[in-house]
């Protein structure tokens, strides 16, 4: 069955706002044109719950509860370590790996949280310029990689957070990033002119690393951050000009961003003060002083060690510090360490070594008390709850044995100034400033725009549902749908045409 060509553009992590109100302004006349052609809304759900997995769920179509990926550090299961994790970990295939012996081409070149996918005929780069700057850059086939190289070059690296950077510093990062997004748009011009593609998706990440470099300027007169997307939005319309006329066209931004300050410390000292995670009576001056020595050893070795090994000796302490620090025969929830959201296990009986809640009303009456004592947390500067929403993965993603997820996802309240202490009605929580101080996050909403031939003229149809886009993307692609896929066809959003 031949459809119309499906081209899907990541302008990945955006400000939602700052990216509708700029459209609207005529500062983003590409992206203003999709809105005004088609429809646009807010993606939004639990699958929203952390930014990592996020864009997994949106190109799989499967929920955490089957990927199981949620953070860059998770709790092994079945244990009380820590391991690193990744999208590659979850093995899980993107949905154009459907597309495979269907006689259709496939241009992917960096697509967030994807895998090269073998047999799909076209060409795949992913991490050229990505947003993690630990990933190795890839393709398929394989000399695509070098060919790249050859003609672009190497891609180059703008740091998304520099500790105290300067003015004349950011402006710099700046010229940078939009060099970045020029000769990113470069490539995939270059590659797409290869060829017919039935499906392209790529992505532009200098909407994220710039946001966060560039966020404390976004609302000044000339703001820079609003200079990165202008150079997105440019790039995205050349390249929709190169391609043919009658496409689907898909603008995605797969989450927000927002002011906010790490949060690490308090839910640590949640835990610990309100008697949920025990610690040991006799505990080891190392493991008390592990973010001292943290501390010492990002001024000592940043810079000197190469990036992935200071990273694996900095999570290394944390993962000693963590397994070491609690008595777990004691305790009946716990977090593990992580920067923004927050992610709570309670220490359940026949999941956890040393469990001590029995599943069913025990661990339900657990999860009452953590979201009860959650919601009495004030930040005092303000005088309002410190906790935006607690999401309970049992309502929201089912099996409690089975999917690794933690029990508990706390979303806290955005803050303009690092939060130091909060208050709750039996014990004040507070935490030291970490090494990480960056002072922007990512907001639980994301941002998709649509038009073409196949999709109705609607204009804001709010919110829409993260894992209904992939069924949706091989509906427009004439292809069935895998029994996995938990979301649906967006049928009220497309014409007959579909």
């Amino acid at each position: 069955m031949k459809t119309s060509p499906l081209v899907i553009l990541g302008f990945d992590r955006a400000s939602v706002d700052s990216l509708i109100r700029w459209a609207e302004e005529g500062y983003l006349p590409t992206i203003a044109s999709i809105m005004e052609r088609g429809f646009w809304g807010k993606t939004s759900g639990p699958e929203l719950v952390s930014e990592y997995g996020v864009a997994l769920s949106l190109f799989s179509g499967l929920s955490r509860a089957e990927h199981g990926y949620y953070y860059f550090r998770q709790l092994k299961t079945g244990t009380y370590k820590l391991q690193p994790f990744s999208a590659e970990a979850a093995r899980t295939v993107p949905f154009w790996a459907h597309l495979r012996g269907k006689n259709k081409k496939a241009a992917i070149l960096d697509a967030d949280e994807s895998i090269l996918v073998k047999g799909l005929p076209g060409i795949q780069l992913l991490h050229w310029a990505g947003s993690d700057k630990m990933k190795k850059a890839s393709a398929e086939p394989p000399a695509l990689l070098d060919e790249t190289r050859r003609l672009f070059g190497p891609p180059f690296d703008v740091p998304g957070y520099v500790s105290r950077s300067t003015v004349k510093e950011d402006l710099q990062a700046c010229r940078r990033f939009l060099e970045r997004v020029e000769k990113k748009g470069r490539l995939c011009r270059s590659l797409l002119s290869r060829g017919n593609f039935d499906l392209v998706v790529l992505q532009f990440h200098e909407a994220h690393t710039g946001g966060h470099r560039l966020w404390k300027y976004r609302s000044t007169p000339q703001s820079a951050l609003r200079e990165i997307y202008q150079a997105i939005d440019r790039e995205i319309g050349m390249i929709l000009s190169e391609l043919p006329s009658k496409a689907n066209v898909f603008i995605l931004s797969t989450y927000g961003m927002e002011e906010q300050y790490p949060m690490r410390g308090l839910i640590e000292s949640f835990c610990r003060r309100l008697g949920y995670q025990a610690t040991h009576s006799a505990l080891p001056i190392s493991f008390k002083s592990s973010e001292f020595f943290i501390k010492i050893a990002a001024k000592m070795l940043r810079g000197r060690l190469n990036p992935s090994l200071f990273r694996k000796f900095e999570e290394e302490l944390i993962a000693r510090r963590f397994h070491g620090s609690t008595d777990w025969k004691r305790t009946t929830a716990f977090a593990i360490p992580s920067l923004y959201t927050s992610f709570l296990f309670v220490n359940l009986r026949g999941r956890e070594p040393q469990g001590i809640i029995e599943p069913g009303e025990e661990y339900t009456a657990l999860l009452d008390r953590l979201e009860s004592d959650l919601k009495q947390l004030v930040n005092p500067e303000t005088g309002k709850p410190a906790v935006r929403r607690v999401t309970r993965a049992i309502e929201n993603f089912g099996s409690l044995l089975s999917s690794g997820l933690p029990d508990l996802f706390i979303e806290w309240e955005r803050s303009p100034r690092f939060v130091e202490r909060l208050i709750h009605p039996k014990a004040e929580l507070i935490q030291d400033k970490p090494v990480y101080f960056r002072e922007s996050y990512h907001s639980p909403t994301g941002f998709m725009a649509a038009a073409g031939p196949a999709i109705r003229k609607q204009g804001n149809i709010g919110e829409i549902s993260l894992l209904d886009l992939a069924p949706t993307f091989l509906s427009l692609l004439g292809e069935s749908i895998p029994e996995e896929m938990r979301g649906r066809v967006m049928t009220e959003a497309l014409t007959d045409a579909a």
